[in-house]
C-alpha cells in the first residue's frame, strides 16, 4: 500500500479569505505551486509545509496528513 500526503490548504485558504496568489507570495512560491498542492499533485518540502502551516497559524499536522 502506497502512502500519500493530503492537505487542507484550499479549505484553510478559503476560510482565511485569501487568494492563491496571496498565499503563494506569503510563502515564496508561485500560484501554480499552490494550485498543484491544492489538487494533490505536489508534495511540498518540509520547509514549504512549515511555512504554509505557519501562515494559517496551524500545526503542520493539521494542514498535512499522511493517508495510508
Amino acid at each position: 500500500m502506497e502512502a500519500t500526503v493530503i492537505n487542507t490548504i484550499e479549505s484553510s485558504r478559503r476560510k482565511a479569505g485569501v487568494t492563491q496568489e496571496t498565499l503563494a507570495q506569503a510563502v515564496g512560491v508561485t500560484r501554480q505551486t499552490i494550485i498543484a498542492l491544492e489538487k494533490g499533485n505536489y508534495i511540498p518540502s518540509v520547509l514549504l509545509a512549515l511555512k504554509i502551516a505557519r501562515y494559517f497559524k496551524e500545526p503542520v499536522e493539521k494542514v498535512f496528513k499522511v493517508k495510508l
